[in-house]
């Protein structure tokens, strides 16, 4: 039977192999393996040489969108108390828009002036100091009498014109410094640029540090006047 089959194969097989192999059964198995193996590779090849279907790789996670902003909007500007500070005075007198004012913390008198729409033609400015700053709840007075500062009495029937009340050192315009005793006008002056120049007065102890005040002017004013 096999010698039969080996026959027949040799038979199958093109001339020119027969001739090569001399028809040994041996050499012709191998032959057969080898060309087996080889179609085996071939159609490897081909399978894995297919194009195939690539899967799209999932999305880790949604990314985080930043809106952007307009090209006409800016940033607002962060608020800070400075900004929003405020100072409530009332200026009267001959100004064209008298009344009560609420200005920015730090303005001086000039700037209270202008938001009064200025002082009135012939109006008398000089004993005004429109380079000081303001304080909170002031009077500023143009071209007039000065009002008498809160709490602060008439003058006493001696005539002598010192002043029988406290006179409030940051908020007193120098016509009422000008009435406490031994301060003129070049002294209220200077008290109103010391309380310019720190802010106002914290304390009574801090009028020994004006220029013009010892200790003697200062015990006769300490019990006359007030922060």
């Amino acid at each position: 039977m096999r010698a039969w089959a080996g026959s027949a194969l040799r038979e199958r097989l093109p001339l020119w192999v027969q001739l090569r192999c001399g028809l040994e059964p041996r050499t012709l198995a191998a032959l057969a393996v080898v060309l087996v193996v080889g179609v085996i590779l071939a159609g490897h090849h081909f399978w894995s040489g297919r194009p195939g279907m690539v899967r799209a790789p999932e999305n880790v996670g949604a990314a985080a969108v930043v809106p952007e902003a307009s090209p006409g909007t800016l940033p607002a500007p962060a608020s800070s108390p400075s900004a929003s500070a405020r100072v409530v005075v009332d200026v009267s007198g001959k100004v064209r828009r008298p009344g009560v004012l609420r200005l920015a913390a730090g303005s001086r008198v000039a700037d209270a002036l202008r938001a009064a729409g200025g002082a009135k033609p012939g109006a008398d400015l000089t004993g005004l100091n429109r380079a000081r700053v303001l304080m909170d709840g002031e009077q500023v007075l143009v071209g007039g009498p000065a009002p008498p500062a809160s709490g602060v009495g008439a003058a006493a029937g001696s005539g002598s014109g010192a002043a029988v009340g406290p006179v409030s050192l940051n908020a007193a315009t120098p016509e009422q410094l000008d009435t406490l005793p031994g301060v003129g006008p070049v002294l209220a002056q200077h008290i109103i640029d010391y309380r310019g120049r720190h802010g106002g007065f914290r304390s009574v102890d801090e009028l020994r540090e004006v220029n013009g005040i010892g200790e003697r002017r200062f015990a006769d004013l300490q019990s006359l006047v007030r922060p």
